[in-house]
């Protein structure tokens, strides 16, 4: 578990907040959020959408501004924004603006606000959808002179408050990434490269950029599910 896991699981108590409590905080546009970071993750959502604003496909915006890679813990496939320079800079970052603020990925839009879902390890797609529980600490940097709710931040950026697509990723990681687990147990290494290329290629880069995102996503997270599944069986006859 990394530092950041590590702080939230010991602290996430402390740090809980309802979608209608307010918190303090006014961006004053430092750009301290954007520079020493080598965390900022893209879910799929953030690639499409990205890649819809530069009017380049999502594998494109990998290869110009990402680096990829196997999570330590989730065992999934990782897409991080690529940080430039000494000091970390995200590659975004413009005139201490973001340079893509209409399409800023769901982390930073988010920011200081943080979100995680409570998924029982046998849960099942669909059932029972479980409630997204949002996290607030010091940011570090702004000033405390506004004062916010989760639920106002969260659609001042156009963020649903249960927003299905984050909770359908959330399992998708996790059901995923439970099969690639065993699969390291027992298949050799050209297997599991093909298996990571299989999850990276379907789950963030094979999209129609002209037709909608969800629809998409779903159908690629099925077809992936139903690979790994397949697999398993293999793999126990």
């Amino acid at each position: 578990m990394d530092n950041r896991l590590q702080y939230i699981a010991e602290n996430y108590e402390k740090m809980k907040i309802g979608v209608d409590d307010s918190f303090p905080f006014h961006c004053t546009m430092c750009g301290k959020c954007c520079i020493n970071r080598e965390d900022i993750l893209l879910n799929p959502e953030d690639l499409f959408r990205i890649a819809d604003f530069l009017h380049l496909t999502p594998k494109e915006v990998v290869e110009q501004y990402c680096v990829a890679y196997i999570g330590d813990t989730s065992r999934m496939p990782i897409v991080q924004i690529k940080p430039q320079g000494t000091i970390k800079r995200c590659p975004f970052l413009k005139d201490q603006k973001c340079s893509i603020q209409e399409a800023k990925p769901t982390v930073c839009a988010l920011f200081p606000i943080g979100r995680c879902v409570c998924i029982q390890k046998d849960q099942a797609l669909g059932d029972n959808t479980p409630e997204i529980q949002y996290l607030f600490s010091d940011p570090g940097c702004g000033d405390t002179s506004e004062s916010h709710t989760v639920r106002e931040w969260l659609t001042s950026y156009g963020i649903p408050v249960q927003d299905p697509f984050f909770s359908h990723w959330q399992h998708i990681m996790l059901a995923v990434g439970g099969y690639i687990r065993k699969s390291e147990a027992t298949s050799p290494q050209p297997v599991l490269e093909a298996i990571w290329s299989l999850v990276f290629q379907s789950l963030y880069l094979e999209y129609d950029m002209e037709t909608e995102f969800m629809p998409q996503f779903l159908e690629n997270s099925q077809l992936v599910l139903g690979a790994m599944k397949r697999l398993a069986s293999r793999v126990k006859e």
